[in-house]
């Protein structure tokens, strides 16, 4: 790899200053040389003087070129671009090759530095145009935007105000494109003050960049968590807390304070746990943001829920279910009355199913109510409420005044305690069918969740249409994944033919450069795995009698269920996923 330094200067320069001499000397003209003074001796004439108007453009593109090689080395390995040698070495030789051009004879100067000029020119503007393909708008370079930021820098050094990037309302711009709204969730109502109030703060533009850093890695939380010296940030990226930058600690609190302004809290408690929310606009995307603050030793710790509106809820086929689980879920959800829950750990991703089971629903002639806490995804011609414990508004209450609204579908956020889960299996035992979601580790002990909040067998056993278990592992990066031979004892353990299985994949052990699509993760974005119970009446009957937790596993998989492991391994045939990452999530 070619590594052009500022240790090129010295001969380079020398050449420079050579040539200027030289062209100095065909200004003045060689024809007034005096004669030898000495036999054998040097010519001596009255030029040897540097042409400065010749010299400099030239010196002057010499120096931006041994600058411009090392910024372009320096970009490709921060970009993590896997033809750095390539681009490193396109920019150093036909800068070489500019300056070889400039030699041409002398009475053709200009002719030289115009090629100089093609040569410098030409290869680094094709990388800047390459490379400003492949980053946010933020990080692109020689475009309006960036110029202006230059602008404003070297103006601000100079003790003036920048005057560049300024929204036509005379507010600031500067900085990510991302606008920040006062509003609390679920109220279509913008409160300008709060934004106004926050844009007050020197420390505003840094909770701004904050924002748009973790939304362009996809993150779905922001942990500000408070040390000693600093505030430290991290981001929950495809279900794991990844590091980022953090804040010094004066600056980490002002902007906590930003957010709490925004979100309507009050800024000078810092111990009692607060909660509020405001929003976004990135783009023609609109984001929400729930924010939770509880006190520390150390400090105040703020948690920010990042709910992005432009995603889309999924169907069926495209949360990770395989086509036979798919075809029997849609026979379950569209039956006239019945329950159907899904279950797992918090962040399983058990809501996006059940909106996605929704919408296997005839949405125009069925009445649809959901109860939610808070609620994530927003669906065409449903009812959903949201729930208020501050105001006394609990699943129970809803419930009871929602069975008032002729429903056919009812969906439960959560099922938490014995009043609503009674109230969600008497509404499934009278003409409706309800969908809900519970804490628990496979679907098998999702049946004992509902026993040990006090639902009697029998209401259980007639209610319950079927369980749904599930998981999110993430998906292995397409652009660096690499197989391997798997251990033949591991495959007999895991009951696979090892002559079927030829390869498992997983992520890098040793990557070269950090991967530019996943980050140097070797994960990108997230699937499911599940396991469906379906209530036979064979397994009504064990519920009734002698709920067994052996006895309802044994008829579970002589009906066929696959558990969470084996759908998993499926996952990892396929190279969607590795073992490592099915361990993590599946024990």
């Amino acid at each position: 790899m070619i590594r052009p330094r500022l240790a090129l200067a010295a001969p380079a320069t020398f050449a420079l200053l050579s040539f200027g001499v030289a062209s100095g000397a065909s200004a003045a003209g060689l024809g007034d040389l005096i004669p030898f003074a000495q036999a054998g001796g040097m010519p001596r004439g009255p030029g040897f003087y540097l042409n400065l108007f010749k010299l400099v453009p030239v010196l002057l593109i010499y120096i931006m070129w041994v600058w411009t090689t090392g910024w372009v080395d320096d970009d490709c390995k921060e970009l993590a671009n896997t033809r750095f040698e390539m681009w490193n070495s396109i920019v150093f030789f036909t800068g070489v090759l500019g300056l070889g051009l400039i030699w041409a004879p002398l009475q053709f100067y200009a002719i030289g530095l115009i090629l100089l000029l093609l040569a410098y020119f030409i290869p680094l503007f094709t990388y800047i145009y390459i490379r400003n393909q492949t980053v946010p708008d933020d990080n692109k370079v020689l475009t309006p935007y960036h110029l202006g930021e230059v602008a404003n820098g070297l103006m601000n050094k100079m003790g003036m105000h920048g005057v560049f990037n300024k929204g036509d309302e005379g507010g600031d711009k500067a900085g990510p494109p991302i606008t920040f709204v006062g509003k609390s969730q679920g109220s279509a109502k913008a409160d300008p003050e709060r934004v106004q109030r926050a844009e007050e703060s020197k420390s505003y533009m840094a909770a701004k960049e904050l924002v748009y850093d973790a939304v362009l890695r996809r993150a779905t939380d922001i942990h500000l968590e408070p040390t000693t010296e600093q505030l430290s940030v991290r981001y929950r990226i495809d279900g794991i807390l990844h590091a980022a930058e953090p804040f010094d600690r004066p600056t980490g609190d002002a902007v906590l304070n930003v957010f709490k302004v925004l979100a309507a809290m009050d800024i000078s408690e810092k111990r009692k746990p607060q909660d509020g929310s405001f929003g976004a606009k990135l783009e023609s995307r609109d984001i929400d943001f729930r924010v939770a603050t509880s006190g520390s030793k150390s400090g105040e710790k703020m948690v920010m829920r990042i709910l992005d509106n432009a995603s889309a809820v999924g169907k069926l086929d495209e949360v990770g279910l395989r086509p036979k689980m798919v075809a029997e879920i849609r026979g379950v959800v569209t039956q006239p009355h019945g329950m159907f829950l899904c279950c797992g750990p918090t962040g399983s991703g058990k809501t996006t199913t059940l909106y996605a089971c929704l919408r296997e629903i005839d949405r125009f002639q069925k009445n649809i109510i959901t109860v939610e806490d808070p609620i994530e995804y927003h669906l065409d011609n449903i009812t959903q409420m949201e729930i208020n414990n501050k105001s006394g508004q609990t699943f129970a209450g809803s419930l009871r005044s929602i069975m008032r609204q002729d429903p056919d579908v009812i969906m439960i956020g959560e099922i938490r305690d014995q009043e609503t889960a009674t109230i969600a299996c008497q509404a499934a035992t009278t003409g409706h069918f309800v969908f809900s979601t519970v804490h628990s580790n496979d679907t098998i002990t999702a049946l004992f969740r509902l026993l040990d909040l006090g639902v009697e067998p029998f209401m259980i056993a007639s209610a319950l249409t079927a369980v749904l278990g599930q998981r999110l592992v993430r998906s292995l990066c397409e652009a660096c994944k690499e197989p391997y031979k798997p251990k033949p004892e591991f495959l007999k353990k895991a009951n696979l033919p090892a002559d079927k299985v030829d390869v498992f994949y997983r992520k890098p052990t040793e990557p070269q450069v950090v991967c530019p699509v996943c980050g140097g993760t070797g994960y990108l974005g997230r699937t499911g795995i599940f396991e469906l119970l379906i209530i036979t009446d064979a397994m009504r009957d064990l519920i009734r009698e002698n709920p067994s937790l052996n006895a309802i596993k044994a008829e579970a998989r002589k009906n066929g269920m696959i558990y969470l492991q084996e759908d998993g391994l499926r996952q990892v045939i396929q190279g969607k996923t590795s073992i490592d990452e099915l361990l993590r999530v599946v024990k």
